[in-house]
């Protein structure tokens, strides 16, 4: 089993502002540690300098074992082949590249059939044919399909949930000892998230994963380090007893500030004192001097690291009353996804939409959202005075693409700068004004994109796995705005905490019923359960 060392690491982004400082935490052969902090904190930043990609400014980083890495976002430009080389050990990957050029230059030439056989056995030291063996376990599991069948399909046909039960197939599977994987819970359904928990647990691999799902943390890490004020800091337990240690932490850290502070300002009346005296009398000189000498070394040292900044994430949803019958579908049906159904929402209710991947959660949001966009049968219509407001799962907006967030808002919604500054600083993305849309984090871009619906006035909120990407203050902050929130509200969630608020459910099977229940049970195959 392999082992992560970090060692004094320092980074500071391209144009030279410093993100993280002193970083050093060590993560034991076996371990299953958590990542957790506010969303551009840093922690996508620390993987990546684990990982390699990364070069820091100062500091080591130390790792045995080999590195199998799962990054947070997965091009869909890629086949299911290359998708899967991309998690494979780099002798593999670069195995794999030789024999491609070979392969691509191969004619009745001698010399280009010795290089293609040489390109062969390389490939085959490297272990390629012994992880293509492997390989073809993990499609029949996540696709339900061998490897030979699905090798040269697009990896956007495949649903996202599907895209990363292949990658973590492989990954448990392949020979890497130690395991870097940004947000692998992203997308998969709440089977594919007990499975995910389960495997955590049962595999001897070391695991540094970064997740926002309290379930998850809660069930498979037994450490948590948490990325703040740009450092780190590590809690020895788990989730369960993360809260109280963090609040304990930042009483301490209060304290020993105070403590400072107090210190700080006797030693300064102590000079003081000792001035006027030592004007007066020279035999008070040499206390003076001494007194001058301590509170120097004192202001040198610098006062104890204060405590992190708290979130203040405010969330203000407005909405607004509709009609009685905020939706209603009459014997619809999304084609080729579901059979028949009716449902009535009625005007404030919040209602969680459950289901597996690619059963037509999301596409029956986006009939809601557009009834042009998705191809269906029977009625899906919104009551009086319902404006929808869509967040989008995979956070996929043309429209945002290459805008900063105070341009979005003063030109979409004609708001004046100050006052979208300020709605900006609600919701922590003052900094972010100069970014374009695509270069914010994931927690950043779906922070904006409940921000722009507060501002829409929406009085239906179609929400998409909003939680995915939001750390956990700003989760929180989601979930007591959707409570205050004037409107009605349907939410496609696996998020099992973020679902237990709803007060009904709407679930879509896999094999095409749609039904209703009032408790959050999950569907698990042919069976649910709690």
């Amino acid at each position: 089993m392999g082992h992560i060392d970090v060692s004094d690491l320092a980074y500071a982004l391209p144009d030279g502002r410093p993100l993280l400082h002193g970083v050093s935490f060590r993560v034991g052969r076996g371990a299953k540690a958590a990542l957790v902090g506010p969303n551009g904190g840093g922690k996508t930043t620390l993987l990546r300098l684990i990982a390699g990609d990364l070069t820091p400014s100062d500091g080591t980083v130390a790792s045995t074992g080999g590195l199998g890495v799962m990054r947070q976002f997965t091009p869909d430009d890629k086949t299911v082949r290359e998708l899967l080389l991309s998690v494979a050990p780099p002798e593999v990957q670069a195995a794999s590249a030789a024999l491609a050029r070979a392969e691509a230059v191969l004619s009745d030439d001698p010399g280009s059939q010795l290089a293609y056989a040489e390109a062969i056995s390389e490939f085959t030291d490297a272990g390629g044919y012994d992880l293509e063996v492997a390989w073809d376990a993990c499609t029949t599991l996540a696709l339900g399909l061998p490897y030979a069948t699905v090798r040269d399909r697009r990896a956007g046909t495949l649903s996202g949930g599907e895209q990363k039960r292949l990658m973590l197939e492989a990954l448990l599977r392949g020979p890497d000892e130690v395991l870097l994987l940004d947000e692998p819970d992203n997308y998969l359904d709440i089977p594919g998230k007990e499975w995910l928990e389960e495997q955590l647990r049962a595999t001897t691999k070391t695991v540094l994963l970064v997740s926002h799902d309290r379930r998850l943390l809660a069930g498979a890490a037994d450490r948590i380090i948490t990325v703040e004020s740009g450092t780190v800091w590590v809690h020895g337990g788990g989730f369960s007893t993360y809260a109280g240690a963090r609040r304990d932490r930042v009483a301490r850290m209060d304290e020993l500030r105070r403590r400072w502070d107090d210190e700080h300002a006797r030693l300064r009346r102590l000079v003081h004192t000792l001035r006027q005296r030592a004007a007066a009398s020279d035999a008070v000189a040499s206390s003076y001097q001494a007194a001058r000498t301590r509170l120097a070394r004192f202001e040198a040292a610098g006062p104890p690291e204060p405590p992190p900044r708290v979130q203040n994430i405010r969330v203000r949803l407005r909405g607004g009353r509709t009609g009685k019958r905020a939706v209603t579908c009459e014997d619809l049906a999304l084609t080729g996804l579901t059979e028949p159904f009716g449902l009535e929402v009625w005007y404030g209710e919040r209602v969680a939409v459950l289901g597996a991947n690619g059963s037509g959660k999301s596409q029956f949001l986006r009939l809601l959202a557009d009834p042009t966009a998705v191809a269906h049968q029977g009625v899906a219509r919104l009551g009086a005075r319902v404006v929808p407001g869509h967040f989008v799962q995979t956070h996929t907006r043309p429209d945002l693409r290459d805008r900063t967030p105070d341009e979005i808002i003063t030109t979409d919604f004609g708001v004046p700068l100050n006052d979208a500054m300020r709605a900006l600083a609600r919701y922590e993305l003052a900094r972010t004004r100069g970014q374009s849309f695509q270069t914010l984090s994931g927690g950043q871009q779906a922070r904006l994109q409940i921000l722009l619906l507060e501002l829409s006035g929406c009085t239906l909120l179609l929400l998409d796995e909003p939680t995915d990407n939001l750390d956990l203050a700003s989760a929180q902050a989601l979930q007591d705005g959707l409570t205050a929130y004037n409107g009605t509200v349907l939410a496609v969630t696996h998020d099992r905490w973020f679902a237990e608020d709803f007060d009904r459910y709407l679930v879509f099977d896999p094999d095409g019923g749609v039904r209703q229940q009032t408790t959050p049970m999950w569907q698990c195959g042919d069976r649910a359960r709690e």
